[in-house]
This record gives C-alpha cells, sequence and structure tokens, in this order.
C-alpha cells in the first residue's frame, strides 16, 4: 500500500471517528427540536462512533470512500408538519458536513496565514483538505435522491400522499441497487459523485479564497 493510500484509509477512518457522528447526531438534534424526540432516546445525539456505526456502510466507505451509517430513527407523527419536518431532518446531515468542510477548510487559512513551518504544514494541509473533500463527498452522496438517502426525503416533501407511500416502499433495496450501479460505474471511469464533489469543494474553496 502507497503513502497515499494509507493516507487516504487514515483520513477516512478519522471521518467514520468525527464525521458521520456529527452527521448523524445533527439528524437526531433537529428532529428533537421539531418535536421528535425518537433519536434523542435512543442515544443518537452522541460523538460516540459507535453509536452510529453500521458494519457493511462503515466497511464500504473505508475501503471505497462511499458508505454509510445507521439511520437515526424517526417517527413523524411526532412532527407538527410531517413531511417538511422530515426533510428538515433530513438536510442538517448534509448541511454538518458542509460547515464541517468549511471549518477545515479555514484552518487551512489560519494555517497558512500563520506560517505554519515545514515539513508538519505540508502533511497537515494535504490532511485538511482530504478531510474537507471528505465532508463535501459526504454531502453529495447523501444528497442524491434516492431512499435511504437525505436527497430522497427532501423529494417526498413534495410529493402527494399516493406517491409518497410508494417512492419509500421499496426503500431497503434502493440503497444497495444504488451502491452497485456506482461501483459499476467507478470501475468504467465514471464517478459523478467525484465529478459534482470537485465542483462543489472549488466553489466553497473560491467563496472562502483559498
Amino acid at each position: 500500500m502507497t503513502n497515499d493510500s494509507i493516507q487516504k484509509v487514515l483520513v477516512r477512518l478519522l471521518a467514520i471517528v468525527i464525521c458521520f457522528p456529527v452527521h448523524e447526531s445533527a439528524h437526531a438534534w433537529v428532529a428533537d427540536k421539531l418535536g421528535d424526540p425518537t433519536g434523542k432516546a435512543a442515544g443518537r445525539i452522541s460523538l460516540n462512533p459507535m453509536v452510529h456505526m453500521e458494519l457493511f456502510g462503515t466497511l464500504c466507505f473505508l475501503l471505497l470512500g462511499i458508505g454509510y451509517a445507521k439511520p437515526v430513527p424517526v417517527n413523524m407523527s411526532n412532527f407538527k408538519s410531517p413531511k417538511r419536518d422530515f426533510a428538515l431532518t433530513a438536510l442538517a446531515g448534509p448541511l454538518s458536513n458542509l460547515i464541517m468542510a468549511v471549518i477545515f477548510l479555514l484552518i487551512l487559512k489560519l494555517m497558512t496565514a500563520a506560517g505554519f513551518p515545514s515539513p508538519a504544514f505540508g502533511i497537515l494541509a494535504e490532511a485538511m483538505i482530504y478531510a474537507a473533500y471528505i465532508n463535501i463527498s459526504l454531502a453529495v452522496f447523501n444528497m442524491i435522491p434516492v431512499p435511504p438517502l437525505d436527497g430522497s426525503r427532501l423529494v417526498t416533501a413534495v410529493l402527494p400522499d399516493r406517491l409518497y407511500g410508494l417512492f419509500l416502499k421499496y426503500e431497503r433495496y434502493s440503497a444497495f441497487a444504488l451502491l452497485i450501479v456506482i461501483f459499476i460505474l467507478n470501475g468504467a471511469g465514471i464517478s459523478p459523485i467525484s465529478y459534482a464533489t470537485g465542483a462543489v469543494f472549488k466553489a466553497v474553496a473560491g467563496l472562502l479564497r483559498i
């Protein structure tokens, strides 16, 4: 395994330990604020990564860079406006990843401005950039409108009731189908998620003037 591969695995491990817990805690926290304490009662507002890990999703992310954590339980009947509040709860996860990406890039900017000493700067700078990239990749992946990803919750917020149930009916199968499609595309040298992540990363870095 090359040094670059080792570094990628280590940063992915960092993402599993930090980014996944923040993402899932954001879901549970927003749901609680909107009237549904189910996730909070299940202990999902926690920075303990073990609370959020799902074995297959974690291994996929660690080895391939694409994966998922254990979904936060939500009881929509507790919401005042079920579809809207479910969508807001879902949006909280990707938004937390974007916020973390901005934080990592701002740390990089401060390090640069402070003249952080070499050669430690190069190593830390690469780690900050990749950590920001991973967070943006998580946000982009989760915004795909396929159940049970967060983007699907935004779609269901505007669907009529007769289509809403149909959309969620095949949720348990759609995630695996999506992963298979992504792996096939990646094998063919096509990576829509990487293209989208790169575009968002460039836009965020540009706004921060990095």
